[in-house]
């Protein structure tokens, strides 16, 4: 039927799950330390079944307190699950909450499964005439399926959705009808709800056995037919088969029903769903909740209840219009009754333009008598190296500032900037702003250096909470309460007709830029009582801050790169990728896309059989991801060529290819951005293009290093790079003697440590000995285990875990200090680098053992890697200085964790060695000394 309406069922846990690990590599911490990824998660999910299918009906169905009929029968039924990790614990009562304000029914029974409850719902809603749709990326749901229910699996990782009918199931799991899922669960068995299936029996066979017998009851009639080892097990495991499939089988006859007028999707409580948004700090959330419902709120009211249930397609009662969906020219008007949070609308402020002439002159006599300044270059492109000034703002009170337009030609705008250079260049006059090393990059542009003490409101906020986000309009809205213009407001969004800053007329230009730096004014004394309060005042005023400046610099500065070398890289490294897809194509005995993993995984694991229960993905895929097919690259030369392929073909695309392309066309180098504000340890990372990632452990990676060169033949690179560093920080921080004598007596490390581990005299260890040492000696600061261990070496693991445990024997204070590290994070939560810098550590006492082991491991190595950072930047800062008070030619060009590349002018190069060499091993004073190598050459790799 055309008009026949639509269910849609949403596997609560499942989806909570499925958001909740999406962001387990960055979760979602808020301001005040809550962990929001599952609730953020499960709501895009919500939002976007909304957005895209416009359901008639819908509801979200949770499980509560198990499956009691399914532990009765069996036991241990999903008794291999870890605890539930604490960010979903405490997400359910606020997805519950949001799910209510939004008059979405929240279904749960007691000792009931999701699973069940949709199955129910599904099949009754089918007698009444409803498409349904289950959401979930659960696999079990196939059974179900039918010509009118439909497995709805959300978006992921890029991949569009997927609604899988009566062919798709027939298609996944070889079977002809829907309810032969069932026998196919209980045959192979369900690893994730602990269901045994019968033993021996994987996917392959479970879709013969289900061919040529129909159901799992066949199999069992039929077991003369089999021979062999299978033909025991599946006679000896008969009922553990028939009760493996009455634990696969969903429930369609729950005590639960279908109520059409309930689930019609219907006008929510906008002011409680925002409220809770805005507890949660979701600021895009609840944007994407006023552009989905957008609401008449005076007509709501007419209603005789809140509740009421509204057809998305039909108007309220009293002339109201409500659209769901947001497309009725209304959202602006809804937005201003729906939010709690104040606009420049709501707020009193005097934002004036300033002209030329007089106004220009009052204002700069104003503009010099102040202490401090917050001010905001607005410009023609987010690139420094490109970006022209339209206008400036500038603000030293609350809810007042001013703005200077700039004239477009370039001639006309330096005399301006001129009328402003005496402020710039005040010593006297701090200056505020929200990352300034931008402003400072497009400032020089125009020969403007910046001076007097600086405060820079993203790098404050990085050191309160390293894990939060900090961009300007989420640290309004966190801290102020206050919702900022939105430039697509201004500019419109991204595409050939958005404008330019300059086509923006001045009155908004004004209101625009002087808000941010009003703004930006404020979150400045918010932030500077939380910095005192925090203990990180110092580490921001003498680290963080004098090195923006540093960064700035080395960015501006660039290096130059060998374009013709590329290029010349380029084709031998195709020369290679075409030889090595020859010879993977011999051995595979056909040709395929060899970067296709899932046709791949059929080649390796269907045709050539290379492992007999190979490692799968979530979605049925066999897996060939980099640790699975590295396990197997010692036994099988067609993996070990296709993980060479796999190498030499990222390096090409994202190495010699792509950098070429990154130099700029006025400076003829290539500039990087140092972000300060994205590694929780402290650790800078580098962006457009990334130059600390550049490959240093294969041949043909290091290769690369020979393209970037001295900037003509009067210099050279030199490389100085701190040797073991973060060794040297664990065996001060655990003073451990034995470590330390080491490092004092200038041993090798690894072979002083290898000579006590395997008990042999330091000149008597053989080189895997050192190696396998040198394993361990990295591997315990993140925490390796037995298991890991044996992947990195030739060791098996009983070897391995002797050998660590050997370790801890021979480093005894070493093993205190981890201990000590742990219950520091346990009591308080965090742990601190020699410079006071804090990584908060929020799972440090989950109940999820996995979750909890993590932190764990932060609470061991933040510390270390985050005082590594520490120091090198400390060197930066010093070593920076003394060039420009020397006014050397030398320029320090990149930072690479450990390492620092400059380039030196020839007739300086002695004299820098020892300055650089001094600077860097006294940056800090540890219980051991800090060595630094350095090297000298015409390109990096030579440096290096």
């Amino acid at each position: 039927m055309a008009d026949q309406k639509r269910l849609f069922l949403l596997d609560a846990y499942a989806l909570i799950f499925r958001g909740y690990y999406a962001f387990i590599k960055n979760p979602r911490i808020n301001s005040k330390g809550m962990d929001t990824s599952a609730i953020m998660g499960f709501m895009n999910s919500l939002f976007d079944v909304i957005r895209r299918e416009k359901p008639d009906h819908l509801a979200v169905c949770f499980d509560k307190d198990g499956s009691a009929e399914r532990t009765e029968l069996y036991a241990d039924y999903k008794a291999n699950r870890d605890e539930t990790p604490d960010g979903i614990k405490v997400a359910v009562p606020f997805i519950q909450d949001i799910l209510k304000a939004m008059h979405i029914p929240v279904i749960e029974v007691s000792g009931l499964e999701a699973d069940d409850i949709i199955g129910t719902l599904a099949k009754q809603a089918e007698k009444e005439g409803y498409k349904v749709y289950m959401v979930t990326p659960d696999k079990d749901f196939g059974q179900l399926v039918s010509e009118n229910i439909f497995m709805y699996k959300p978006a992921r990782m890029g991949n569009g959705i997927e609604i899988w009918g009566i062919p798709e199931i027939q298609s996944r799991f070889g079977v002809e009808t829907p309810d032969q899922v069932i026998d196919y669960l209980g045959m192979m068995g369900d690893a994730s709800d602990n269901i045994p299936g019968l033993p021996g029996v994987g996917d392959k066979t479970a879709k013969k056995f289900i061919a040529e017998y129909g159901s799992l009851e066949g199999l069992l009639a039929n077991t003369d037919k089999l021979k062999g080892k299978m033909k025991e097990k599946v006679i000896e495991n008969a009922e553990l088969g028939i009760l493996s499939k009455k634990l696969a089988t969903i429930c369609i006859s729950c005590d639960v029903t279908f109520d059409a007028k309930d689930y019609e999707l219907s006008v929510p409580d906008g002011d409680k769903v925002q409220e809770i948004f805005e507890e949660l700090e979701f600021r895009r959330l609840k944007d994407q909740f006023l552009k989905l419902f957008s609401v008449d709120t005076k007509a709501v009211q007419q209603e005789e209840t809140p509740a009421k249930k509204v057809s998305p397609k039909s108007d309220l009662a009293g002339g109201g219009q409500f659209s769901l969906f947001g497309n009725d020219g209304n959202s602006s008007a809804t937005l201003k009754e729906f939010t709690s949070r104040k606009t420049i609308k709501d707020v009193p402020h005097v934002y004036q333009t300033v002209n030329a002439g007089m106004g220009l002159k009052l204002f700069l006599q104003k503009l010099m008598l102040q202490k401090q300044v917050c001010f905001d270059t607005e410009t023609t492109s987010l690139n420094s190296l490109e970006a022209e000034l339209v206008g400036i703002a500038f603000s030293w009170e609350a809810a007042k500032g001013f703005y200077i337009p700039f004239p477009e030609k370039r001639e006309e705008a330096q005399i301006l900037i001129e009328e402003l250079r005496p402020f710039f260049e005040a010593e006297n006059i701090g200056k505020i702003g929200q990352n300034l090393k931008y402003d400072i990059k497009v400032l020089d542009k125009y020969k403007v250096t910046v001076k007097g003490k600086l405060f820079d409101t993203m790098l404050a906020h990085y050191l309160i909470n390293p894990d939060m986000r900090h961009n300007m309009d989420v640290l309004s809205e966190t801290y102020l309460n206050y919702t900022p213009i939105s430039i697509t407001e201004l500019i419109g969004k991204k595409g050939k007709n958005q404008l330019s800053m300059r086509e923006v007329a001045i009155d908004k230009q004004t209101e625009y830029a002087v808000e941010d730096a009003d703004i930006t004014f404020q979150l400045a004394e918010h932030f500077t009582k939380e910095l005192n309060e925090a203990h990180t005042q110092i580490l921001f005023q003498d680290i963080e801050i004098p090195l923006l400046k540093v960064l700035a610099a080395m960015e501006l500065e660039g290096i130059n790169l060998d374009k013709g070398f590329l290029q010349d890289l380029s084709t031998h490294l195709e020369n290679d990728i075409r030889n090595l897809e020859s010879k993977i194509y011999k051995e595979a005995g056909e040709e395929f896309n060899i970067a296709s993993p899932k046709q791949l995984g059929e080649i390796l694991f269907d045709k050539l059989k290379l492992v007999a229960k190979p490692k799968k993905t979530k979605t049925g895929q066999y897996s060939t991801a980099e640790d699975v097919l590295s396990y197997l690259a010692k036994e099988h030369d067609i993996i070990k060529s296709v993980l060479e392929f796999r190498g030499l073909t990222k390096l090409k695309n994202t190495y010699v290819d792509a950098l070429p392309a990154q130099v700029d066309q006025k400076t003829g180098r290539v500039h990087t951005d140092y972000m300060q504000t994205v590694a929780a340890t402290g650790r800078l990372s580098s962006n457009n293009p990334n130059l600390q990632n550049i490959p240093i452990r294969t041949e043909r990676g290091r290769e690369i290093r020979k393209a970037f060169i001295p900037r003509n033949k009067d210099y050279v690179l030199l490389a100085a790079d701190y040797s073991q560093i973060e060794l040297r920080i664990i065996a001060s921080l655990s003073e451990e003697t034995t470590m330390i004598d080491a490092f004092k007596n200038g041993e090798d490390i690894h072979t002083s440590t290898a000579s006590k581990v395997f008990k042999v005299a330091l000149d008597e260890v053989t080189r895997a000995q050192r190696g396998n040492a040198k394993t361990v000696n990295f591997g315990i600061i993140y925490g390796v285990s037995a298991f890991g261990l044996s992947n990195q070496t030739d060791l098996n693991r009983t070897e391995a875990k002797e050998l660590i445990d050997t370790y801890y024997e021979t480093y005894p204070k070493l093993k205190t200090y981890i201990g000590e590290q742990i219950n520091f994070a346990r009591e308080n939560g965090y742990v601190e680098t020699v410079l006071g810098r804090r990584r908060y550590l929020k799972d440090i006492n989950a109940g999820n053992a996995v979750v909890r082991g993590a932190a764990e491991r932060n609470a061991v190595n933040a510390p270390i890697q985050g005082s590594a950072a520490d120091i090198i930047k400390i060197a930066m800062i010093n070593i920076h200085e003394k060039l420009a008070v020397g006014s050397y030619k030398t320029k320090m060009l990149l930072q690479v964790h450990d390492e620092l590349v400059f380039d030196v002018f020839k007739p300086e190069l002695e004299e820098l060695k020892k300055l650089i060499k001094t600077e860097m091993e006294n940056a800090y004073e540890l219980k051991v000394p800090l060595v630094v190598d350095m090297g000298v050459g015409q390109n990096w790799l030579e440096a290096h």
